[in-house]
């Protein structure tokens, strides 16, 4: 896929990895979640490749319930606040093949900072390169909710934004995307839209924001 080819193209050292790819959405309630597990399943389903979901989050953690995984009781959070811990203790396997979960972790009073943190940088780093074949998914807060999630986009080599198909204002769109690093890759991801085949999405304008016609 697009999104494949563009983690593992060849790139100059000043842009983010662009195996690391974040998906948000603008609002609350669009569906990003699923959204994301389903294109999760996609790219574990590609040959020599790997994926490694992250339940970035934080405050709202959905991808265990969704999986049918109980939430364990340290995961992301407890790895950033406290680093001795042996990170692949914290990852759980899934019953897809080559797709796996790091989740989120009990809650943190000092989420935000944890996840703005020197550190957080480091784990994405450490996380991308342990693997050469091996995406990195982060499944964060909404945009426009939370200033972490603007925090982790940053982070990114891709970003794709879940928009709930004929339902969220084009002016929302907007908003959220100017929240955005336009040297980024930004694809657009309309769930719950008529177009999409098969899981009820399609992946519009990657490469550069575009493609949406918004709803009122």
């Amino acid at each position: 896929s697009r999104l494949l080819y563009n983690a593992f193209w060849k790139m100059a050292s000043n842009i983010p990895d662009r195996k690391l790819m974040m998906v948000p959405s603008a609002l609350a309630g669009e569906g990003k979640s699923l959204s994301q597990i389903n294109l999760a399943i996609r790219m574990a389903s590609e040959m020599d490749r790997t994926v490694l979901l992250v339940e970035a989050d934080v405050a709202k953690p959905a991808v265990c319930q969704y999986l049918g995984i109980p939430e364990p009781e340290k995961g992301l959070v407890d790895y950033l606040a406290e680093p001795s811990l042996d990170l692949a203790d914290l990852m759980l396997k899934t019953n897809v093949p080559k797709l796996s979960l790091f989740p989120a972790g009990r809650r943190h009073a000092q989420s935000t900072e944890l996840l703005s943190s020197a550190g957080m940088q480091n784990l994405m780093e450490e996380l991308s390169q342990r693997y050469s074949d091996r995406i990195v998914i982060f499944d964060s807060p909404p945009l426009l909710l939370t200033s972490e999630a603007v925090v982790l986009a940053g982070l990114m080599g891709q970003i794709v934004l879940v928009i709930e198909a004929g339902k969220t204002p084009q002016s929302v769109v907007n908003d959220a995307v100017a929240l955005l690093d336009a040297n980024q890759i930004i694809g657009v991801l309309l769930n719950k839209s008529e177009r999409g085949v098969g899981t009820g999405y399609g992946l519009y304008g990657y490469g550069g924001y575009g493609g949406y016609g918004g709803g009122a």
